[in-house]
């Protein structure tokens, strides 16, 4: 919102020689944020000139300019920079005759652009300054003439400064309105803030409209407000206000003083009717729209557009209406969108003789809807969004009507109407203290008696606390809350204290935050990095990669409106990120990447995605319709995915690179089991995103030793490492890292450190070829007993001195106890246990 000072001044008292910045200070002191400082640019000696002669002269080139001879001073007197009172100037514009006076600029003056004006020698002639037009003085875009004071209806001394006569010398500031305080979209609203700020009278705009001006509420003109079926449970229009004013002269030039104003609040000028109630728009905060009543055919009708319906707005622009905008209707059909844009039909033009003015209250929300629907924006649809004050429509009618008789030669006719079925608010109960256990200051109750009379509350006392009645143009204050927040606003945001708020005992982070944080610590330190991607990605990502733990695909959750068409489904996993962010890192010359992601993956829910099921209007939601909209949300367990490429260790002198693959994500595998106290399996499996002889399947135990999969790792398909512009080897793991943390022990107790010696015996078994290492390690582990410490596989052989089918697998065995020292008779014993149970399940025999 852009505010003139002088505009400003008319309704609060600014002290003489107030400047932007400090009403700016002012304004940001009670929450409107600064956002810049607006004037017209321009300096120095600019007078008013009085055409004396010309003579046209005819140019080589083909143009013709007038030698033209200007009194810029009064007869003998020196002109504003000193010089002769009669200048010669060079013009090139030819709408201007002797006896015309114009502005000047003499040299030293600067206009905007920056454009400084100097005497030089031009076309023959020494031009002794320059006669200027609208758009060169910043009042407007008329460039094609100079600008003849007589048609702003002004008759001023010769000399005298121009710049004062035009109100050029104003200056506006800009605040930023937030949407919850449509009121400030006024200079009746700043200038309360400014009040609340300072201390400075107020005198309201609504309260200065001469009774003459208003004169008696208007009737007879014919309103119909037909919104029988409100939409989403809101009627469309609430106050309807109609004034006429007939024989008005459209022709009339609107002020100087007017075209400044709207010039600095950042409307431009376009025509004395138009300018008059944009201005008061300004002023008073109320959208005004005016017919020519000569147009209308009828009364008017407030109602839905009908199905098909069609309307051309003020640009030219042929809409087809949608069944749920608010239209304003004669007896030809649709003549406007309510509070977004009029239409062409009833126009206001140079021949209007009547004008039918309208003020009107129009529902937030139909309004926005429907200007964001015709991407419509326009000063009206930007207030009433916002929301307007019922109570002004009356006021900026009457305003209207009192600037077309003074301003338009029009007088004030008994035609017209006032329709008004707004609801008044209601009272908000304040409780005794709940201010200052919300913001943390005591506050006296005269200063919050006092601040919620400042902004137009009435209040009265009652048993415990304040009932307050928020003003007609606050539909913002709804609750207790809102009022404290005002209280704070007004008495000054500068007696709150700046306290860091203590933490109440027995918080801090769950369980679950715990170890995922100890997750993310262990896999960083061991030197993965952590990354971040977006959650969106195509049909065929969520297809490749989002499967269950058993392989079946997962339903994708689509987005209804998605920001990027070529992905609008939410990830059903997080390898399409990291694999988009290994192919960013490898183009920029990256190629040793072991990277991670800790996030939300998305599964639909039980229930329908959306809001259909929510009551119309401001009802409250039933416990039924929020169990099934909670039903419809998509459930987001949490993932751990990890991906590695390039090599695990670099080249060094004496000693090869270490290509990275399966081993180096396994190890991110188990550091992540260890960090949550859980020991992970891994199982030989298949996927069709990954190689089929190095997938594996992810299996947690758990503490009953009942085995749960928690997710699967691999090498990716070279032939999708190829599609992907990735290396031919690139390793990947994914677990639901919620299942893992489900099955991990409450707490995390560190093992016995054992003060006996271990001994160590390998174990070499002949299977069948097709038996899973992992398996059989298992069945080992199983049948030797607790005093296993530890086993790994170290040899698969499978060649000479074997039978067909067959392989040996050779382990290292660890035995230990607690309470003694193993005798290798008992380390032996356990050892043939753990082989006699590998036999049972796979037939193995201990290799000779």
């Amino acid at each position: 919102m852009r505010v003139p000072l002088s505009w400003l001044g008319e309704f609060v008292d600014l002290e003489p020689g107030t400047t932007p910045e400090e009403v700016h200070a002012a304004l940001v002191s009670v929450g409107l944020e600064e956002e810049d400082i607006h004037t017209f640019d321009l300096s120095g000696p600019i007078v008013v000139g009085q055409v004396l002669e010309f003579v046209e002269e005819p140019q080589s080139n083909g143009k013709t300019i007038r030698w033209c001879q200007v009194r810029v001073a009064p007869e003998g007197q020196a002109a504003a920079d000193g010089g002769a009172d009669v200048r010669g100037i060079v013009c090139g514009a030819r709408n201007f005759f002797p006896g015309d006076k114009v502005v000047v600029t003499l040299p030293g003056a600067v206009l905007p652009g920056p454009f400084p004006i100097a005497a030089r020698k031009t076309y023959g002639h020494i031009s002794d300054g320059m006669i200027a037009s609208a758009r060169e003085l910043g009042l407007g875009e008329d460039h094609d003439g100079i600008l003849r004071l007589t048609t702003l209806g002004l008759d001023p001394e010769v000399g005298a400064d121009a710049v004062a006569l035009l109100g050029l010398d104003d200056a506006a500031v800009e605040v930023n309105v937030t949407p919850d305080r449509g009121y400030a979209f006024s200079i009746r609203g700043i200038a309360r803030e400014y009040s609340h700020a300072t201390g400075a009278a107020f005198r309201d705009p609504a309260d200065a409209v001469p009774v003459s001006a208003a004169a008696e509420h208007a009737s007879g003109f014919s309103v119909t407000i037909e919104d029988t079926a409100p939409i989403r449970g809101r009627v469309g229009a609430s106050v309807f206000v109609t004034r006429v004013v007939r024989d008005v002269d459209g022709t009339r030039p609107t002020p100087a003083w007017m075209i400044a104003r709207l010039k600095l609040a950042g409307i431009r000028s376009i025509s004395l009717i138009v300018d008059i109630t944009n201005y008061v728009m300004l002023e008073l905060g109320q959208p005004i729209h005016g017919y020519d009543l000569d147009k209308l055919s009828g009364g008017i009708v407030v109602r839905r557009a009908a199905p098909g319906e069609t309307l051309v707005t003020l640009d030219d622009q042929t809409r087809k209406l949608d069944p749920e905008d608010l239209v304003i209707a004669d007896g030809s059909g649709a003549i406007g969108l309510a509070g977004v844009m009029g239409g062409a039909s009833t126009e206001i033009g140079a021949g209007t003789r009547n004008v039918l003015i309208e003020a009107a209250n129009f529902d937030p929300v139909s309004i926005a809807r429907t200007a964001r629907r015709h991407k419509l924006p326009s000063e009206a649809s930007k207030r009433f969004e916002r929301g307007v004050d019922p109570q002004v429509a009356v006021a900026a009618a009457a305003r209207v009507v009192q600037l077309l008789e003074q301003l338009a030669g029009g007088h004030a006719d008994d035609l017209g109407s006032l329709l008004d079925a707004s609801v008044a608010a209601e009272p908000i109960r304040l409780p005794d203290g709940y201010i200052a256990s919300l913001i943390g200051v005591d506050f006296t109750d005269d200063e919050i008696r006092g601040a919620l009379a400042e902004i137009g509350g009435r209040v009265t006392a009652t048993g415990g606390g304040l009932l307050v009645a928020p003003p007609t143009w606050r539909p913002d204050l709804r609750d207790k809350s809102d009022l404290a927040e005002e209280v704070a606003r007004i008495v000054g945001y500068d007696r709150i204290p700046s306290v860091l708020p203590v933490a109440p005992p027995g918080r801090g982070l769950t369980r679950e935050q715990r170890l995922r944080r100890s997750v993310a610590q262990i896999l960083a330190d061991n030197g993965a990095t952590e990354v971040l991607s977006f959650p969106f990605v195509g049909e065929a990502q969520n297809d490749l990669f989002g499967t269950a733990e058993a392989g079946a695909a997962v339903p994708a959750v689509r987005l209804a409106n998605a920001l990027d068409a070529t992905a609008p489904y939410l990830r059903a996993s997080l390898l399409p990120g990291l694999i988009d962010a290994a192919k960013r890192n490898l183009a920029r010359g990256l190629v040793d990447l072991r990277v991670y992601e800790l996030g939300t993956v998305f599964r639909p829910g039980e229930g329908p995605i959306g809001s259909e099921t929510l009551p119309p209007g401001a009802a409250l939601p039933g416990d039924d319709v929020l169990a099934g909209l909670n039903a419809g949300i998509p459930a987001q367990p949490r993932h751990l995915a990890g991906l590695v490429v390039g090599d695990a260790v670099e080249k060094q002198p004496g000693m090869p690179a270490a290509p990275a693959g399966l081993v180096d994500v396994l190890d991110m595998v188990r550091q992540t089991a260890a960090a949550v106290g859980v020991t992970v399996d891994v199982v030989q499996s298949s996927h069709q995103a990954l190689h089929p002889g190095r997938t594996a399947e992810l299996v947690a135990r758990a503490a009953d030793g009942s085995a749960v999969p928690v997710g699967y790792a691999g090498e990716l398909l070279p032939a999708l490492a190829h599609e992907f512009d990735l290396p031919r080897v690139v390793a990947v793991f994914e677990l639901d890292l919620d299942a893992l943390i489900a099955v991990a022990p409450a707490d995390i107790v560190a093992g016995a450190i054992a003060g006996f010696p271990a001994a160590t015996q390998d174990l070499s078994l002949v299977v069948p070829e097709d038996a899973p290492a992992g398996d059989v390690l298992r069945a080992v582990r199983e049948g030797a007993g607790e005093l296993l410490e530890h086993i790994r596989l170290v040899d698969d052989y499978r060649g000479p001195g074997l039978p067909e089918g067959r392989k040996s697998l050779t382990f290292a065995l660890r035995f230990r106890a607690l309470d003694r020292t193993l005798t290798a008779a008992e380390a032996s014993e356990a050892k043939l246990a753990g082989a006699a149970r590998a036999g049972d399940l796979f037939g193995a025999t201990i290799r000779e």
